[in-house]
């Protein structure tokens, strides 16, 4: 059962990192020259499809797998593997952490402001939203690895 759950928490983990980073590298640059109000328009329509069932999966199984794994008991673990989950674990608690605090805020912002201003709204919005979603991709990509040095 321990090793399912490693397995989960690597899937999740790897799935989400992933779709991270296509945001990172396609999505986003490829938005970066639209006019204002096309990017604002295609931000917003990405924060309200996003938070689909599928991605909610992967939002929590990327807590909840690795948490399970280290609950089940595991006979022959070593520490450095439970330290490796761990270690997973913590990045992917403050890539959360991130999202929650600082790309979803920005996220809501960008939709109040749509009756508004769309050049002051990017303003306010893109470039610091871009670093907390490097920050988060970084950390999720980084628990990713944990989980699959963990597993192997």
């Amino acid at each position: 059962m321990a090793s399912l759950l490693l397995a989960l928490a690597a899937a999740a983990t790897g799935l989400y990192a992933g779709f991270l980073l296509c945001f990172l590298t396609g999505i986003m640059p490829g938005l970066r020259p639209l006019p204002d109000d096309q990017f604002a328009a295609a931000m917003r329509s990405f924060n309200e499809k996003v938070p689909g069932p599928v991605f909610l999966v992967l939002f929590l199984g990327v807590i909840a797998f690795p948490v399970a794994a280290l609950v089940v008991p595991v006979d022959g673990r070593t520490s450095a593997e439970g330290g490796l989950v761990v270690g997973a674990l913590a990045c992917a608690v403050l890539s959360h952490l991130v999202t929650v605090s600082g790309n979803i805020p920005l996220n809501s912002a960008l939709a109040a402001a749509e009756d508004g201003d769309d050049s002051a709204a990017r303003r306010a919005f893109e470039s610091r939203w871009n670093a907390l979603h490097r920050i988060r991709t970084a950390l999720s990509t980084g628990a990713f690895a944990l989980l699959v040095a963990a597993a192997v």
